[in-house]
Parts: structure tokens; C-alpha cells; sequence
């Protein structure tokens, strides 16, 4: 059933479970829609949470938006990639765009055997969890594939080093809607509450323990912010931020919000974001700080290395140390003015560098070079 229109389809494969990777996938695939070039069609793996109602009702959403989006097995991978082929063969795609891992070696593997035109790795993080011989397989993949993209130079720069091809890389970092926050200048810093935020979900990848432990030392300063924490994940994780929580007698000072419904909102009630991370590829929460015009702090891992700029447009800290990250908010909880300052900042960056709008736009150049 190929295309009948002029357009290039192009068939975006991901994770199901609505991770960073997934919504920029999503993202892209909603603003090719109006595009007079691309055909975009979405295929989600499946993994545990795709069948939970929510996941089930942003699906249906999607679909009533007229992206066509088709779920795949997950439950070994040899279902997955036969699945997938079928699917290549029935839609007959000009371009697979493979995003995150497994889900590039998956993709592109079910792509070749399909006879798919063009190949496209996304890779979305620094650190992922290749042996030696999904390393070995990743290079293989990558002789036949079209290009290889990162999601921030820093990822590119990883590509390189695990031994891909330098020619086929390019960074193309992630964009956010901004649209969600044209009301951030309305909120200025001095009329926001002195809190912070960290929206992420709760995994390895993730430190909101460090987090915790800098409110507790903010607390012996004098300083008691109130900490949101937003977002799910696995629930082993979150029970330990909770007991650390309980352990260092924060009480109601930190508030587990979970899913939190209007993250723009919140983002906007509030003068501080931290995002403490261990590894990150281009980090979407903390594109979402900055355009909300939060002061933020962020460890310098990967992925966020070039986003902030110290004293500039952010604070940077090493990763897993508390100390580091209670003395950078402290700085910005006794001088509103730079909290000010920085967010102002973060938010013109932001703004400038990091809409989906441009993101789609270096992908569509991408694609249509192909």
C-alpha cells in the first residue's frame, strides 16, 4: 500500500512506554502531519504500561488527531522485529526512523529484512546498556543505515566514540511545544513561590535521592523550599526517595506529585527547577524548566553539557553530590535577583533554540536529503 501522494513516508518506530524518546517521537509525528512533504505513521512496541488506561487514552488521542499509530508485540524481541516487518511490507515506508534503544536495533534490523529505502538510527541518550555484542550489531546496522542522529551534540559525539561512522552522524537537538508556556512572562520571578521542582520519573537514570539530601542540608542553613517532584516510574524507586524522605524528617517539604496534569502550570508557579541526573541524551523536563523561565540547576552529565551555560543561563553541578547542589540553590533562594536573571535567561534560550518547531524542520531537511 504505498503512498499515493507526493509526500515522503516516513515511519517512526519507539518504545510504548511514553518515555522522553516516545513523546519526542510523538511530537514529530504531529507536526508532520501538516507537512506537504512528510507522511508520518507512528509504531509503538509494546511494553507493560501500554496497556494501562491512560497510556490506551493518549493513544486513542493520537489517532483522533489522524496519526495513524499501530502497537507492536514487546514480549520477546524475535515478535517484535516479525511484527514490524510485516508492517514495513503492508505500509511501505521510503524512510524507518528507529528511536532509543533497543528500538534502533530492532527497527533497523526489521527494516533491512523488509527492504526498506532508508535507514535512521535516533539515539536519545549518552549511556545506554550495549554489550559487546549489541555494540557489534549497533556498527554493523550502522553500514547500512542512512544516518545516525543524536539528540544533542554530546549523544553524536557518543555515536562516534562506541565506533559509528563519523560521516553518517549529525546532532539535531530535541525541540519542546512551546506554545505550552506563552504565559511564563505573565508569572515573574518575584510573584513565583521560592519552591522547587524536579519533574522526572523515578529510575537509575535519575537522582532524585541527591535531590532530597541537598533540601535536608537547605533545611540545617535555615532554608526550608518546599520540593515537587513530579513524574512515575518504577515504583522500588520512588519507595526509597520516599523512606529517605521520611528518614531525614523533611515531612510535608517534599511532595510526591506522580503524574502531575499541568506541568506547565507548575513549572510556572514556581522560581526553581533542578534536574539531578546521573546521564541524559537532550533532557526534554529541563527544556521545559527553561522555557517555563524557572532559574535552573542541573548536574553536568552528557545531554547537559551545551543546554545550560554556568552563570548564564543556568547553574551547573557535579553529578551525586548534595553539598554542590544545596550551595547552587542556596545561591538562587538568598538572591532573587539572579534567580531572576537566570530564568529570564534559560527562558530566551529556550525560546530561541529549543522549539519543536525547529526540531521538525532539521529533521525534514534530514529526511528529504536522504
Amino acid at each position: 500500500m504505498p503512498s499515493t501522494s507526493s509526500r515522503r513516508r516516513v515511519l517512526h518506530f519507539v518504545t510504548g512506554g511514553f518515555s522522553g524518546a516516545t513523546q519526542v517521537a510523538v511530537d514529530l509525528c504531529l507536526a508532520q502531519l501538516n507537512s506537504a512533504r512528510i507522511e508520518p505513521i507512528l509504531v509503538l512496541r509494546h511494553k507493560r504500561h501500554t496497556d494501562s488506561p491512560a497510556t490506551r487514552a493518549r493513544i486513542q488521542a493520537l489517532r483522533d488527531q489522524g496519526l495513524p499509530v499501530h502497537v507492536v508485540p514487546g514480549w520477546a524481541h524475535f515478535a517484535t522485529r516479525r511484527a514490524l516487518r510485516r508492517l514495513c511490507a503492508e505500509l511501505r515506508p521510503d524512510v524507518l526512523m528507529a528511536h532509543g534503544f533497543p528500538e534502533h536495533l530492532l527497527g533497523r534490523s526489521a527494516g533491512l529484512e523488509a527492504g526498506v529505502p532508508a535507514l535512521v538510527q535516533v539515539e536519545h541518550n549518552a549511556r545506554e546498556r550495549y554489550t559487546r555484542a549489541t555494540r557489534a550489531q549497533a556498527r554493523r546496522l550502522s553500514e547500512r543505515s542512512a544516518r545516525l542522529v543524536g539528540v544533542s551534540e554530546g549523544v553524536r559525539r557518543q555515536l562516534v566514540t562506541l565506533g559509528m561512522p563519523e560521516a553518517r552522524t549529525m546532532a539535531i537537538p530535541n525541540g519542546i511545544r512551546l506554545d505550552r508556556f506563552a504565559e511564563a512572562d505573565r508569572h515573574p520571578a518575584d510573584g513565583r513561590e521560592p519552591g522547587i521542582v524536579m519533574s522526572a520519573r523515578f529510575a537509575r537514570q535519575k537522582d532524585q535521592m541527591t535531590l532530597i539530601r541537598a533540601v535536608a542540608l537547605l533545611r540545617d542553613r535555615g532554608l526550608r523550599p518546599v520540593l515537587y517532584l513530579a513524574g512515575g516510574g518504577k515504583a522500588g524507586y520512588r519507595w526509597w526517595a520516599r523512606r529517605l524522605a521520611s528518614r531525614l524528617d523533611l515531612g510535608d517539604q517534599v511532595r510526591f506529585l506522580g503524574h502531575h496534569g499541568d506541568m506547565p502550570g507548575l513549572l510556572m508557579s514556581q522560581r526553581i527547577f533542578v534536574l539531578a541526573t546521573h546521564w541524559e541524551g537532550m533532557p526534554l523536563a529541563l527544556l521545559e524548566g527553561m522555557a517555563a523561565g524557572c532559574a535552573c540547576v542541573a548536574s553536568l552529565v552528557p545531554g547537559v553539557e551545551g543546554v545550560l551555560e554556568q552563570d548564564r543561563t543556568g547553574l551547573l553541578v557535579p553529578e551525586s553530590d548534595p553539598a554542590a547542589l544545596a550551595d547552587a540553590i542556596e545561591r538562587l533562594l538568598r538572591d532573587p535577583a539572579l534567580a531572576a536573571r537566570l530564568g529570564a535567561a534559560a527562558r530566551r534560550r529556550a525560546l530561541e533554540e529549543h522549539g519543536v518547531a525547529l526540531m521538525m524542520r532539521r529533521y525534514e531537511d534530514m529526511l528529504l536529503s536522504l
